[in-house]
C-alpha cells in the first residue's frame, strides 16, 4: 500500500520496470526542491521585514519549549499523523534490505539539511510538512528522539500565522459576516392624486361663515326658505361643496357638463360642520326642475336613527316643492313602505317618490323583492358616514344598487333615448349618445384615505374636499439640513371639532359608578352623554343610576324599539334627561341638542369610534366638555392613539378618592340591590 502511494506522489505507474532505489531518489530530489524554493521565499520576506523577523524568531523558540514539554504525550501526535498522512515505508517484509538503509542515510541527511534552514530562518518548510512524512520500517515516524519533529510542528503553526497576519482577506473566497449596517430609506406612501392634493375647507367654523348672497348658484326659493330657518350664513363646508355639485348639473338632469359624466365628490370634515346640509340644499335644487316623478337621489345612511334625522332635513327643505321624500329604514312595515314607493294606474307602474333616504339592510330588501323601487333614473346616490358604509360592503348594497341603475340598457328600453349603460372606458362611442349619469357624493368625519378600501365604491375622477391640512413639504433633522420628501399625510390624522376640550380621567374599575355620580350630583355636569362598548354595560349602569337615585336617567341601546329610542332621544332634547347611557348606535351622525358633556365610561378601542362619540358636542362651532375613564392599562396606548390622530390636545383630570367617599357606603348598598335585580331578570 505504501509503494502504492509513493507511485501516486511521483505520478508513475504501479509496474516493476522501475526500481525501489530510483523511485525513493526521485522523492527525495523532489522534497529537496520544494525546501529550496521555500527557503528563497522566507529569504525574501526577512529581507522586506526585518522587525517582524526577530519577534518570529522569538515566538519560534517560545513554542519549541512548549512543544517540548508536550512531547510526553509521543503517542497522541504519532497517532494524529498517521491518521492525517498516509505512510511510504516500505514493509518489513520486504526481501531487499539494502534499499532501505541506503534510504534511511537519505533521509537523515535531508533531516540535517532542514535543521540548518530552521537555525537560518526561524520559520519551517511549509510546503515539507505538508507532504508526507518520512515513517521508519516499523511503520513509526523516524523523529530521531521525537524533537525534531516537534519543533517542525511548531515553526509551521508560526508560518500559517505569519501567513494569515500579512493578509486581511483571502481572495477567491466569499467571506461570510462583517455585513455594515446601511441606513434603510424610509417608504413615504404614495397617494393618487386627488387624495394628496385636496381642495381645503377651514377648519375654524365662527371665523369662515359665509352670507347666503354670497353663494350665486343658489335659487331665490331656497334662500328664501334658508332664511325663513333662520340660516343667514353656510359654513365653510357647505360654501365649498355646494357650488362644486351644483356645478356638474348645470345642463340640467339628463346630461353631464359637455357630455362627459360629472366628477364624484368625497367630503371630510368635521362633526358638526354642517355635512348634511351640504348635499341637501344642491340635491333639491336640481330636482325641482323634473317633470316626471322618478327616484332620483337616494341617501344610504348606516343607522335608523340617522336614516330619520336626514330624512327630516330633506322634508323640511322639500317643503312648497313638488319633491316627495320617503324613507325605508324599518320604522313602518314593508307594505307600507313599498305602497309609499309606487302605484299601478292604467297598468303602468307610476313612481311615488323622488328622494329616498335608506339604511342598507332595509334596501337590500326591497330591491331583492321587487317591491316597486325603480333606481333606473337614479341620478345621484349619497353615502353618508362613507367609511362605515364601506366597511358594511358585505352587504353588496352598492354592487345591487348600480346593477338595478343600469338595468335598462339590457331589456327593451335599449334602444330608447333614456337607456343607460354601465360606464367603461371613456370613447367617443361610449358618449354618443349622451346617457343620465350617476353621480355618488361621499361624506364622512373620518374619511379612510385608503385607497384600496376606496376603489370599492367605483368612484369616477373623484374630487376630495378636506379640512384635514396636508403634512408634507419639507422634513427637518436635529442636525439642521433638510430634505424635500414626496406629498404625504399622516395616515391617521383626523378632524376635531374646535370647540372642544378633551380630557381623560384616571381610574379603577369598581370607581367607574362612582366618578358619573360625582360628575352630576358634585361637579353639576348636565346633560351627560355616556358611552359604553356593550349593551349589557349600559344596562347595568342604568340600573345602577336608577337604584342609587337623584338622577333622571335612560339607556339608549339595540334592546329598545324604534319607537322607544325616538322618544328618549326626544326627552334628552328636552331636558328631562339628565344621563343618557348609550352604546355606539348614537354616537354616529346623531345631531342631539344641548349635548355639553359626553362621558366615554369605556375607552374606545379605536380612533374613528372615538371621534364619533365626542363629536356629540360641540357641534356647530359651538363649545363642548369630552372625558374618557382610562385604567391604568390603558393609559399609554389611548393617549398613543389620540395624539397621533391630531388631537389639539387632551388633558389629565385627577378625581380625589376624598371627594367620592361621602357616597361610598350609598353606593356600596346600591350594588348589592342590584344583584338582586340582575339575578331576577335573568330568572325571568
Amino acid at each position: 500500500m505504501s509503494l502504492f502511494l509513493v507511485n501516486r506522489y511521483l505520478g508513475e505507474e504501479g509496474n516493476g520496470s522501475v526500481s525501489k532505489e530510483s523511485r525513493s531518489q526521485a522523492l527525495l530530489a523532489k522534497l529537496q526542491q520544494k525546501a529550496k524554493e521555500k527557503q528563497r521565499q522566507s529569504l525574501t520576506e526577512q529581507t522586506q521585514h526585518p522587525s517582524e523577523e526577530r519577534t518570529e524568531q522569538q515566538n519560534a523558540k517560545t513554542k519549541r519549549k512548549a512543544d517540548k514539554d508536550d512531547s510526553q504525550e509521543p503517542k497522541h501526535h504519532k497517532k494524529r499523523r498517521s491518521e492525517v498522512v498516509p505512510s511510504i515505508a516500505l514493509d518489513s517484509d520486504g526481501q531487499d534490505d539494502e534499499p532501505v538503509h541506503e534510504e534511511k542515510k537519505n533521509k537523515t541527511a535531508a533531516k540535517e539539511k532542514r535543521k540548518k534552514k530552521k537555525d537560518q530562518s526561524g520559520s519551517s518548510v511549509k510546503g515539507l510538512s505538508d507532504s508526507t512524512p518520512v515513517t521508519g520500517r516499523d511503520g513509526q515516524e523516524d523523529t530521531g528522539g521525537g524533537g525534531g519533529e516537534e519543533e517542525k510542528t511548531g515553526t509551521e503553526n508560526i508560518t500559517l500565522k505569519q501567513t494569515t497576519g500579512k493578509t486581511s482577506a483571502p481572495t477567491g473566497y466569499t467571506v461570510l459576516g462583517g455585513f455594515e449596517n446601511k441606513p434603510v430609506q424610509k417608504v413615504h406612501r404614495v397617494l393618487p392624486q386627488w387624495l394628496a392634493q385636496p381642495d381645503m375647507i377651514h377648519r375654524d367654523i365662527k371665523s369662515n361663515l359665509v352670507p347666503i348672497s354670497d353663494i350665486p348658484e343658489l335659487s331665490a326659493l331656497l334662500v328664501n326658505k334658508l332664511q325663513n330657518n333662520g340660516i343667514q350664513h353656510l359654513f365653510p363646508v357647505q360654501a365649498e361643496v355646494i357650488p362644486a355639485i351644483l356645478e356638474s348639473a348645470q345642463q340640467g338632469l339628463l346630461i353631464g357638463r359637455g357630455g362627459y359624466k360629472p366628477r364624484d365628490i368625497c367630503v371630510s370634515a368635521p362633526t358638526g360642520s354642517g355635512k348634511t346640509l351640504a348635499f341637501v340644499i344642491p340635491v333639491i335644487q336640481v330636482l325641482m326642475e323634473r317633470v316626471v316623478c322618478e327616484v332620483r337621489a337616494l341617501a344610504v345612511l348606516p343607522t335608523k336613527e340617522l336614516a330619520q334625522q336626514v330624512c327630516k332635513v330633506f322634508a323640511s327643505h322639500a317643503e312648497g316643492t313638488a319633491l316627495r321624500v320617503v324613507m325605508l329604514a324599518g320604522q313602518r312595515s314593508f307594505a307600507a313602505e313599498q305602497a309609499s314607493l309606487s302605484e299601478h294606474r292604467g297598468g303602468m307602474r307610476r313612481s311615488l317618490a323622488d328622494i329616498v333616504v335608506a339604511t342598507p339592510g332595509r334596501l337590500v330588501d326591497h330591491i331583492n323583492k321587487n317591491s316597486g323601487l325603480s333606481l333606473e333614473h337614479l341620478r345621484f346616490l349619497i353615502i353618508d358616514e362613507a367609511d362605515r358604509m364601506i366597511d358594511s360592503m358585505h352587504q353588496s348594497w352598492l354592487s345591487l344598487v348600480v346593477k338595478a341603475v343600469y338595468r335598462s340598457g339590457s331589456g327593451a328600453e335599449a334602444l330608447s333615448i333614456f337607456r343607460r349603460t354601465e360606464p367603461a372606458c371613456v370613447t367617443a362611442a361610449s358618449l354618443s349618445p349622451p346617457q343620465m349619469p350617476l353621480q355618488k357624493l361621499l361624506f364622512s368625519a373620518t374619511l379612510t384615505q385608503n385607497p384600496e378600501k376606496l376603489q370599492q365604491l367605483g368612484l369616477h375622477q373623484p374630487r376630495l374636499f378636506s379640512s384635514i391640512h396636508s403634512h408634507s413639504s419639507t422634513i427637518s433633522s436635529s442636525k439642521g439640513n433638510t430634505t424635500a420628501a414626496a406629498p404625504t399625510q399622516k395616515q391617521s390624522c383626523f378632524n376635531f371639532p374646535q370647540g372642544l376640550t378633551e380630557y381623560y380621567v384616571p381610574c379603577t374599575l369598581s370607581k367607574k359608578p362612582l366618578l358619573i355620580l360625582h360628575f352630576i350630583l358634585r361637579m353639576k355636569l348636565s346633560p351627560i352623554l355616556c358611552f359604553t362598548n356593550s349593551r349589557e354595560t349600559a344596562h347595568r349602569l342604568y340600573l345602577l343610576v336608577q337604584l342609587f337615585g337623584e338622577i333622571q336617567a335612560a339607556e339608549f341601546s339595540s334592546r329598545l324599539s324604534p319607537a322607544e329610542r325616538k322618544k328618549t332621544l326626544k326627552e334628552f332634547e328636552q331636558g328631562k334627561i339628565q344621563l343618557l347611557i348609550s352604546t355606539d348606535a348614537a354616537s354616529r351622525g346623531i345631531d342631539i341638542d344641548g349635548v355639553k358633556c359626553v362621558v366615554n365610561y369605556d375607552a374606545p378601542q379605536y380612533i374613528r369610534t372615538y371621534i364619533h362619540r365626542i363629536g356629540r358636542t360641540a357641534r356647530a362651532g359651538k363649545t363642548g366638555l369630552a372625558f374618557t375613564f382610562l385604567l391604568g392599562v390603558q393609559e399609554k396606548n389611548f393617549l398613543q392613539m389620540v395624539v397621533e390622530a391630531g388631537s389639539p390636545g387632551i388633558q389629565k383630570q385627577i378625581v380625589k378618592p376624598e371627594n367620592l367617599k361621602g357616597m361610598e357606603a350609598r353606593y356600596e348598598q346600591t350594588l348589592q340591590e342590584l344583584a338582586n335585580v340582575i339575578k331576577d331578570e335573568k330568572a325571568k
